[in-house]
């Protein structure tokens, strides 16, 4: 036998169900908001921090899918991501992402020319290990996943002359994500080794190595549809010639239907390439199945 949990006219409740064959593949079955939407790096999560639940609409019966774009205006420079990601059986995670920094006119005033682009291309792969972020509602245990990410930047020879050692470069995290039904709070804590310059797109180390670096994400549910919260995502500072700061957001994602999902927010990213006070309104929108 199985559990899972059921919303009726009376709320949330366990009943139990038999297990299906092992198979069977089903498609759907989470409930709303539960896969997470996408971090600008591709994975399941938050808009800035991987969580540990898988991506896609399927439990453990089942493979699921999501697409996702992003879109950040800030002080001085854009932001855009989208990318893809697959989940299977409630398990294990693989996704893309292309990630590109506008630097509009700031491009003139680094000498790079008007509207100069840096993007970096991200492979990742996340397995839940332990835990049951949702359906374990009589454990304290939250859900766990371990995760890395492969990213390549596409300006080999500005990064590394910018003071990276590297274009290329691997991210290693573990999450851990619990959703309290009851209080109607998500909680979320990561912890990545990396020696990525502003997530990879100018290089990897320079005048230090990787790090360990924490992620907290925590959201309360309005309703079952909707989800508000923010994330503070702490980062390396390896270049000498520009200070790299920690990255803050408060965010809203609302769940239009089971495929469907918009995020808005406010991100604040501090200093970027040398011109502090990197604030705007950012943008995403996930399709899930």
């Amino acid at each position: 036998m199985s559990f899972r949990i059921v919303l009726g006219a009376a709320g949330l409740s366990l009943a139990c169900v038999p297990a299906m064959s092992a198979q069977t593949v089903e498609t759907g079955g989470k409930l709303m908001l539960t896969r997470g939407i996408s971090t600008v790096e591709g994975a399941g999560g938050g808009g800035l921090a991987p969580w540990a639940l898988i991506t896609g609409n399927s439990t453990e019966r089942g493979i699921g899918a999501s697409a996702h774009y992003s879109y950040a205006a800030l002080s001085d420079f854009d932001i855009e991501s989208f990318g893809l990601a697959a989940g299977f059986y409630d398990r294990f995670e693989i996704s893309y992402s292309r990630m590109t920094l506008d630097t509009r006119d700031a491009g003139a005033a680094l000498g790079l020319g008007e509207g100069f682009e840096i993007a970096q291309d991200i492979w990742g792969a996340k397995l839940r290990v332990a835990g049951d972020a949702i359906y374990a509602q009589d454990s304290w245990m939250p859900q766990i996943a371990v995760g890395a990410q492969f990213k390549r930047s596409n300006r080999e020879d500005l990064v590394k002359a910018l003071g990276a050692e590297d274009h290329t470069g691997v991210d290693i995290y573990a999450s851990a994500t619990k959703l309290f039904l009851a209080e109607s709070i998500l909680a979320n804590a990561t912890l990545r080794y990396t020696s990525a310059n502003q997530t990879g797109l100018l290089g990897f180390s320079g005048s230090d190595d990787a790090s360990l670096q924490p992620e907290f994400s925590i959201g309360y549910m309005l309703s079952r549809r909707l989800i508000v919260g923010g994330e503070y995502r702490f980062k390396p500072d390896n270049l000498a010639f520009a200070q790299e700061d920690d990255f803050f957001d408060v965010f809203g994602a609302y769940a239009v239907n089971h495929n469907l999902t918009l995020t808005a927010g406010y991100a604040d990213l501090g200093s970027i390439a040398t011109f502090g006070g990197q604030r705007g309104v950012y943008l995403s929108a996930q399709i899930g199945f």
